[in-house]
């Protein structure tokens, strides 16, 4: 029972910890929480969840799955970059022409938020080689071990390390979004700022990885 502890720990322990750098994912969770509601940006951040347990699933039992389908998930890195890039670009432009309290591009539109949040974070293929790492460490260290029910518990742990994670960003960024007073077209140019840099630093993973 004590080993299980352990295991659910360490899965929240990690996720919520990877979670807490700025990213384009959990910003978005933020300006959902402040330009529309809690909820929206709480269905937003159950589909994110979905889709990094997918990943993590993937990364703990489809190891030889992974490494016999890299071309694809080149493609789908290359495709990430791609869209961070014209996204930061047209919330620069969408800011520019902002005159009342439109919402960013991401968020301009009917999509339902829990949907909205699995594609963001499915078109984010570097979860794989987040938890392959970490999944790899601790089960070096043996901390975790490579059984069906250990693996299991320690899924369930980064689902609730990456809500905690979700949490610090949509109510504590909320909370300061409206003591800094801050207005749309200042958070759509900040959220262009941030999907620029992600699609700048996917871009730059993508070249080191071919040396």
């Amino acid at each position: 029972m004590i080993e299980l502890i352990k295991v659910f720990f360490a899965g929240s322990l990690v996720s919520f910890l990877g979670q807490l750098p700025l990213g384009n994912m959990n910003l978005t969770a933020t300006q959902l929480s402040f330009q529309e509601s809690y909820g929206s940006a709480w269905k937003y951040g159950a589909g994110i969840v979905i889709v990094e347990i997918i990943y993590l699933r993937l990364a703990l039992t489809g190891m030889d799955w992974v490494v016999e389908h890299k071309q694809l998930f080149a493609v789908m890195g290359w495709l990430t970059v791609v869209v961070f890039v014209v996204l930061g670009i047209l919330a620069f432009v969408m800011a520019q022409k902002q005159t009342g309290a439109k919402k960013g591009l991401l968020l301009n539109n009917k999509m339902n938020r829990f949907l909205l949040g699995i594609v963001v974070s499915g078109i984010n293929p570097a979860q794989i080689p987040f938890w392959f790492l970490w999944s790899t460490q601790l089960i070096n260290s043996r901390v975790l071990v490579p059984t069906t029910s250990q693996f299991n518990i320690f899924t369930a742990g980064a689902a609730l390390g990456s809500l905690a994670g979700l949490a610090v960003y949509i109510h504590g960024g909320n909370w300061m979004l409206t003591k800094m007073k801050t207005g749309n077209r200042a958070l759509n140019i900040f959220m262009g700022i941030i999907f620029i840099l992600a699609g700048l630093l996917q871009l730059y993973n993508m070249l080191t990885k071919k040396q």
